[in-house]
C-alpha cells in the first residue's frame, strides 16, 4: 500500500477524473423503485427486495444491475457512440428488467423522491451503515436521500485536453450552466430540496471560476470530510467526526487509537462519496435529474446528449442560457436540441418524444 502526501493526492484526482479524448460516447443510469404492484401503497418485505434483484441481476443485461441502499434499483448502461444506440440497448434491459420484476410481482416506479412511508434501509453493507450514521449527525435528510429518492444521471466524455469548445473545461462549465435548467425542467419532486439539506462539502458544486476545474476539484475533494473508512473483516467503516480528507494525510493518523495513514486506494473510495451537481469520474456526470415515470427517461437523455455532440446545438445552447426567464432558456435548448437529433441519425420516435415533452410537459 502505497502512504500519499496532499501533492499526490491533488496529481491523483486531477489525473483520474477528467480523462480527455474525443468526446463521443454517452451513458446513462437510471434508477426505479420496485414496488409492489397489487399494493403500491405497501413496501414490499426486504426478504422479497432482495430475491427478486438477485433473479434480475442474473438476466443478460448489457448494463449493469446494482441495489441502492433503499432497495432502488440502479440500471447502469454501458457507454454507447449514438444516442440512437443508447436508447436501442437500454429499451432492450428495461424490457428484461420490467419483465422479471412483474414475475416477482412488482413494478418499477419512476419518481425523484416517493413520499408516503419513513425511509427504509434495505442493505446493511457497512458503507450505507456508516453513511446513515454520518448524515444523521446533521439532520434526517441523509436517510430521506439513501432510501427514498431516485435520480436518472446522464454520462458524457469529459472532451478534449484543448481549450475549444469541445475541450474539457468548456464543456464542464457547460454542464454546470445547464443543470439548473435541467431541474427545472426534469425534476418534479422535492428531491432537489432533500439534496440541498446534507453536508454542502460533498454535495454542492466546487468553484467554477478556476482556470483549472482539475485542481479545483482537487482541492475540492480533499476538503471534504471522511463519509467512510474501509476496514477489513466486517469491521465498523464510520469515520471520526469532522475530519477531513486532507487533515488524515496531514496528521498522517486517524484518531489516536486508529494509528493508520491514508493511501490511494482510500483516496479512491473517498472520491465515490462525493456527490456534486457534475462529478468527474473520468467522464462527467450530470447527477440532477428526477427519476421520472415510465420511458420518460429518453427525453433528458436525448437532450443532454443533443447539446453535447452537436456542434451547432452547443453553440445553441450556450446562447439559450445567458436568455430569462428560466422557461425561455429552457424553451430555446429544447429547440436546440430538436433541430440537432436529426442531424445525429436519432430516431424519428425519440425526436417526437422530446418536442411532446417540451410542448406539453415545461412547468
Amino acid at each position: 500500500m502505497t502512504l500519499i502526501t496532499v501533492d499526490d493526492a491533488v496529481e491523483y484526482i486531477s489525473g483520474i477524473c477528467f480523462k480527455t479524448g474525443p468526446p463521443s460516447r454517452v451513458g446513462v443510469e437510471l434508477e426505479w423503485f420496485p414496488r409492489d404492484a397489487r399494493r403500491p401503497g405497501h413496501l414490499p418485505e426486504r426478504e422479497r427486495l432482495i430475491r427478486a434483484f438477485s433473479e434480475a441481476a442474473a438476466l443478460p443485461l448489457s448494463g449493469t444491475l446494482s441495489m441502492e441502499p433503499g432497495g432502488q434499483w440502479e440500471l447502469s448502461s454501458s457507454p454507447a457512440g449514438s444516442v440512437r444506440d443508447l436508447i436501442a440497448a437500454t429499451d432492450r434491459d428495461l424490457a428484461l428488467l420490467r419483465r422479471s420484476a412483474s414475475e416477482a410481482g412488482l413494478e418499477l416506479v419512476g419518481i425523484g423522491h416517493e413520499p408516503g412511508h419513513p425511509p427504509r434501509r434495505v442493505l446493511d453493507h457497512p458503507r450505507y451503515v456508516a453513511m446513515e450514521r454520518f448524515f444523521d449527525r446533521d439532520n434526517g435528510s441523509g436517510r430521506v436521500m439513501m432510501c427514498s429518492t431516485a435520480s436518472i444521471q446522464v454520462n458524457l466524455d469529459a472532451g478534449h485536453e484543448h481549450d475549444g469548445p469541445d475541450g474539457y473545461v468548456t464543456r464542464w462549465r457547460l454542464a454546470h450552466r445547464l443543470s439548473p435548467v435541467l431541474t427545472w425542467v426534469f425534476c418534479r419532486t422535492d428531491r432537489p430540496a432533500v439534496w440541498a439539506a446534507l453536508d454542502p462539502g460533498r454535495t454542492l458544486a466546487p468553484p467554477l471560476d478556476s482556470p483549472d476545474p482539475r485542481t479545483a476539484y482537487a482541492q475540492y475533494a480533499l476538503d471534504a470530510k471522511l463519509l467512510c473508512v474501509r476496514r477489513p473483516d466486517g469491521a465498523d467503516w464510520s469515520a471520526p467526526p469532522g475530519l477531513t480528507f486532507r487533515e488524515w494525510i496531514t496528521a498522517g493518523t486517524l484518531d489516536p487509537a486508529e494509528d493508520r495513514a491514508p493511501t490511494l486506494d482510500d483516496l479512491a473510495y473517498h472520491l465515490t462519496t462525493l456527490f456534486p451537481p457534475v462529478r468527474p469520474q473520468g467522464h462527467l456526470e450530470l447527477r440532477v435529474l428526477d427519476a421520472l415515470p415510465g420511458d420518460l427517461w429518453r427525453v433528458p437523455t436525448a437532450l443532454v446528449t443533443a447539446l453535447f455532440h452537436d456542434a451547432r446545438a452547443t453553440d445553441d445552447a450556450r446562447a439559450a442560457l445567458e436568455l430569462t426567464p428560466i422557461r425561455k432558456a429552457a424553451t430555446a435548448c429544447f429547440e436546440a436540441a430538436l433541430a440537432a437529433l436529426p442531424r445525429m441519425d436519432a430516431p424519428e420516435s425519440l425526436t417526437a418524444e422530446v418536442a411532446r415533452y417540451a410542448e406539453e410537459e415545461l412547468p
